[in-house]
């Protein structure tokens, strides 16, 4: 399967990407304090936690279990010398979820990370990966009595 992506020079150290489907992206090289948008290395490392995600939770529904809310904080270290490739690349997945466990959520990071997403196979080995993850699971406030209006009656 082909991908095709055009990438056009916007100005300065900006550029546009367009895939196939007209969707847009912008990215620039700019110092941190006129930044407006990614670096391309940001976009790897977007692209690792995306394509990881995406295959978790197709992973952890197909369980039936619930995602309520799935973060994917990656970092990258990268070499010194140009090109300054990564060399490490760490994944912390925080799944919230009311019936999803550590051990079941491990075994599907590791499927996610190592067998099915595309991004991280095509870094590695040149890249370190890494990955970790917790369940964070939903504490629903207890109801306030005050605020349960049903089944009153005003007594006058």
């Amino acid at each position: 399967m082909n991908l095709n992506i055009t990438t056009h020079f916007v100005n300065d150290y900006q550029f546009e990407s367009v895939n196939e489907s007209g969707n847009r992206l912008m990215m620039d090289m700019l110092p941190a304090e006129e930044k407006k948008y990614f670096s391309p290395m940001q976009l790897v490392l977007a692209a690792v936690g995306g394509c990881a995600a995406v295959d978790l939770v197709g992973m952890i529904k197909k369980r039936r279990r619930t995602v309520t809310a799935l973060r994917v904080e990656t970092s990258g270290r990268r070499r010194d010398e140009i090109p300054k490739r990564f060399v490490e690349i760490h994944l912390r997945f925080v799944l919230t979820s009311p019936d999803a466990g550590e051990e079941e959520l491990g075994k599907l990071v590791t499927l996610a990370v190592e067998k099915y997403c595309s991004v991280s196979a095509s870094l590695a080995p040149d890249a370190n990966i890494s990955y970790s993850w917790v369940v964070e699971h939903e504490i629903r406030p207890a109801e306030d009595p005050a605020e349960n209006t049903t089944g009153r009656a005003s007594i006058h």
